[in-house]
């Protein structure tokens, strides 16, 4: 079911979506315009998605041991010469 809205756009907006129409891509600005919100909505919906897997990676590691600064720099020192070594640097 469609519902009929008043919007505003700006001009340089309107010549693309003319443009659009134009080139055969829609068929109609309405179509244009549809279409522009289906993308955000589907990219909201990933963007929501992702920062409830990080909120809940977060909450996950927020109960896992702790280190000190030291001993996490001690850690990456000893983890970068690993490295090094196995790449005969």
């Amino acid at each position: 079911m469609n519902v009929k809205a008043t919007v505003s756009i700006s001009k340089s907006e309107e010549a693309f979506a003319r443009a659009m129409v134009e080139q055969g891509r829609y068929a109609s600005i309405s179509d244009v315009v549809q279409h522009g919100l289906e993308l955000l909505r589907a990219e909201t919906e990933q963007n929501d998605c992702d920062e409830a897997a990080l909120r809940k990676l977060l909450m996950e590691r927020a109960k896992g041991p702790f280190i000190t600064m030291e001993e996490s720099r001690r850690e990456t020192k000893a983890m970068l010469a690993r490295k090094r070594a196995e790449l005969g640097l």
